[in-house]
């Protein structure tokens, strides 16, 4: 193959130069914090078409939903004008282009494209060469967990690059980054890299939340989470010790599962055991691609006594694909007594407030319930830097699911709550029936780097 080079003399910062030298030196993992703007994707597309160019393979850069890889990679245009992938990947090498597909064909018989990690089950039965990870703090961490395998099979390669997004699945794999000798890693602040002017550092601090500036810019981790709904009462959990190996009680309550289930989409669901001093979740699960019947199924086969299982509203409306509504597959499946719709509110914040009232009474496991506690923690409302102010309704993201199936839950479970329980004090046995349940109405520089 003609040798040919990639880049402009001197377009690469140090910092990115020390990272572009690790993979093509042959690295094979990397986990990068950096500060917004300082060119976390530029820098990942060079790597990618610089491996692809070496060894043919799929090359993915993969971004937290599909709507954002056309506008963060696919469409992008640098500040001099210029389409990103245009500077990446030159009339040169490229063998063919399907702007539809978001797809180039390299002339070495490689295959790169950006990806949505949304609906990271479509992504699984292939064999990528290398994938980038781009705002993995914001990526349901199930994409990059279902796709290491592959990748391992590949014996290819992958990139981390985000900010920070509070103590979550982004601070743990920096974490083992820095304690593992294999794996090149970095924390850059606007500080290390002086990227941004003192000014324009100063502009950008007057016009967006404290959180968010030390977030965005500093890279602190902890700093709460912006717009987090319940990202506090997950943190007082912690300190209260009721998060921890709260094992069911098989002289308790029946269990009450709490759902946010879609047709073909994510579907969560939160275990629920009633006790004398509030609420024990035992388990959580959640997963994408099955419909009713699958979880149905999936149900039984925990094995627990179920005392009722709340649907959300909108579960009773039928599709095109089947006869019966979710609503009614599950009558048929448990019982008719079995099953509840939890009441339509007026307004989502009654929902959310509920789960406030609920969260402080409630003891999760901590192994089990692990990815449902990720997903309170992320759950938030979305900040408008433009207006400054934040968005009137939960972002939707890979975390809503977990948090909208807790927060259904709690308005069954506050209805429960009685004043002892925040006392927290057991006055002998206090057994719950399911009966007593029932729905509440209301309404400067390196080089060009040449690929042989």
């Amino acid at each position: 193959m003609v040798a040919v080079t990639l880049g402009e003399p001197g377009w690469a910062r140090s910092y990115q130069g020390k990272l572009i030298e690790f993979f093509l030196g042959g690295g094979k993992q990397a986990c990068e914090i950096w500060h917004r703007k300082a060119g976390k994707d530029r820098v990942a597309t060079f790597i990618e078409a610089a491996l692809a160019l070496r060894t043919p393979g799929l090359y993915w850069h993969a971004l937290p939903k599909y709507e954002d890889a056309r506008k963060v990679i696919w469409d992008a245009i640098m500040p001099n004008g210029r389409r990103l992938i245009d500077w990446a990947f030159p009339p040169e090498i490229v063998a063919k282009r399907l702007d539809h597909d978001m797809k180039i064909e390299l002339i070495s018989g490689s295959i790169w494209q950006p990806v949505g990690a949304d609906n990271y089950n479509s992504l699984v039965g292939a064999f990528p060469r290398h994938v980038t990870w781009s705002e993995y703090a914001l990526m349901h961490p199930h994409a990059r967990q279902f796709l290491r395998p592959a990748l391992a099979l590949s014996q290819g390669t992958e990139l981390i690059i985000t900010t920070p997004r509070g103590y979550n699945h982004a601070h743990e794999a920096y974490q083992h980054a820095k304690a593992s000798k294999d794996w090149h890693s970095s924390l850059l602040t606007v500080d290390d890299t002086k990227v941004l002017t003192k000014a324009i550092i100063a502009e950008e601090h007057s016009t967006m939340p404290d959180e968010l500036f030390r977030q965005e810019y500093y890279c602190d981790f902890s700093a709460a989470n912006v717009g987090s709904i319940l990202g506090r009462y997950v943190e007082q959990a912690e300190k209260d010790g009721r998060i921890a190996e709260h094992e069911l009680d098989p002289e308790g309550a029946e269990i009450v599962l709490s759902s946010d289930i879609g047709f073909r989409d994510t579907a969560a669901w939160w275990y629920w055991q009633p006790r004398y001093d509030g609420f024990g979740v035992v388990d959580y699960d959640e997963d994408n691609g099955l419909d009713a019947g699958d979880w149905i199924q999936r149900i039984k086969d925990k094995g627990y006594k179920i005392g009722k299982i709340w649907l959300p509203h909108d579960a009773v409306n039928k599709t095109f694909s089947y006869k019966r509504s979710p609503v009614e597959q599950f009558q048929a499946a448990f019982g008719w007594g079995k099953i509840g719709v939890v009441p339509r509110v007026r307004q989502t914040q009654d929902r959310i407030n509920a789960a406030r009232l609920v969260m402080p009474l409630t003891y999760f496991h901590q192994i089990k319930c692990v990815d449902g506690l990720r997903s309170l923690r992320e759950w938030g409302y979305a900040y408008d830097e433009d207006r400054r102010v934040y968005s009137k309704e939960p972002l939707h993201n890979w975390a809503s699911n977990g948090g909208d199936a807790y927060s259904y839950g709690a308005q069954i479970m506050k209805e429960r709550r009685r004043p002892e329980m925040d006392k927290r004090k057991p006055k002998g046995p206090r057994p719950f029936t399911m009966d007593a349940i029932a729905p509440v109405e209301s309404d400067p520089g390196v080089s060009g780097y040449r690929i042989e």
